[in-house]
């Protein structure tokens, strides 16, 4: 048989370099830095997330379709744009 853990390890046993209060602790303190760094955060449905093994993945994708769209882009710009030519009189 295995002995018991000693459940007598407490609070008092963590270094003072790892004691916390959290009655300072500001909520979202860095939220501005980050955002004004350019960092954001995106919320993906469960649904899509499932889809996705990482970010790196999510990344890929969206790559992807922004090429798509910006070759479509060229591609319908060039048919609007040519006008045919009327004869002159």
């Amino acid at each position: 048989m295995r002995p018991k853990p000693d459940k007598s390890h407490g609070r008092d046993d963590l270094r003072p370099e790892y004691d916390f209060d959290y009655s300072k602790a500001v909520r979202g303190k860095c939220a501005k830095r980050l955002l004004r760094e350019g960092a954001n955060v995106v919320v993906l449905e469960p649904d899509v997330a499932e889809a996705f093994g990482d970010s790196a993945a999510v990344n890929e994708a969206l790559r992807s379709l922004l090429d798509l769209s910006r070759s479509t882009q060229r591609l319908t710009r060039r048919s609007v744009a040519r006008k045919k030519k009327t004869a002159r009189r």
